[in-house]
């Protein structure tokens, strides 16, 4: 079965669906790749700014630049007042439009999967990262059931549809993020598993959440009334049988850095 590829073309319903959580894994991502102030960062997969704002506000980058295939959330994140001094780019992140040794630190959040090619895009970044500098990069745990919003996936299975999916889901998996950064030459690899949790006020906070946002809700749009309820019923009676109360939802990451070795 050909799914659908999954469009990024609303960068605010995309932030209330998936920037919460970029944020989340975000900070624990930060923290242990430990970067330090005046530093050249690449967001690689900047999406609408999520992710790029936490290194605007904690590390006081010297330059930073964000790459994104989708215009939409690029415009989203230029409009954001503390992303003032970024330089967007919409560019592909198997072909950067970056000379050799750019960088001191080339990052991927959430993105990995998305990539047609990942070595490609893992090559790319070692290539435009300086000697003694990191590449690192962190993706939900797709095939170990470590998406966020799995249990909606599934319920949408249960009715007989499917949600997009990314392209390389399996690149996500430890193992495969191993091979990746040992190919393109980084040395000192270390790997890292994230968990995070975001609890929503009740179902409808959530519903809105998932049928604003990429994935889900663009297999919701095509829906008609009746299996748009009756998915509704079925999610609702797995997540909040009793109705009215906060709703947890946990997400599991994989994370990876490695250093640029002396070319």
């Amino acid at each position: 079965m050909t799914r659908e590829p999954i469009r990024f073309t609303d960068g605010a319903a995309y932030d209330r669906f998936m920037g919460v959580w970029s944020r989340l894994a975000g900070q624990d991502f930060l923290d242990w790749i430990a970067p330090q102030p005046g530093q050249r960062w690449l967001d690689v997969g900047c999406g609408n700014g999520a992710f790029t704002q936490l290194i605007v506000k904690q590390y006081e980058p010297f330059s930073i630049a964000g790459i994104d295939p989708s215009e939409a959330q690029l415009a989203f994140a230029r409009q954001h007042p503390i992303l003032q001094g970024v330089d967007f780019v919409n560019a592909d992140a198997m072909a950067l439009p970056f000379p050799d040794d750019a960088f001191d630190l080339a990052v991927m959040p959430l993105v990995i999967f998305f990539v047609p090619e990942p070595a490609q895009g893992v090559a790319e970044m070692a290539r435009v990262v300086a000697a003694g500098g990191t590449v690192a990069a962190y993706a939900w745990d797709m095939d170990g059931g470590g998406f966020p919003y799995q249990i909606v996936n599934e319920t949408l299975g249960a009715v007989g549809r499917s949600a997009p999916m990314p392209p390389s889901a399996g690149s996500s998996r430890l193992d495969v993020l191993g091979d990746l950064w040992t190919t393109a030459g980084l040395i000192g690899i270390q790997s890292k598993t994230i968990e995070v949790e975001r609890t929503f006020a009740d179902f409808d906070d959530l519903w809105n959440t998932v049928l604003g946002g990429p994935s889900a809700g663009q297999t919701l749009a095509t829906m008609n009334e009746q299996e748009v309820s009756r998915f509704r019923e079925l999610l609702e009676a797995r997540l909040q049988p009793a109705g009215g109360s906060p709703i947890t939802l946990s997400g599991r990451a994989h994370a990876i850095r490695g250093t640029v070795a002396e070319r």
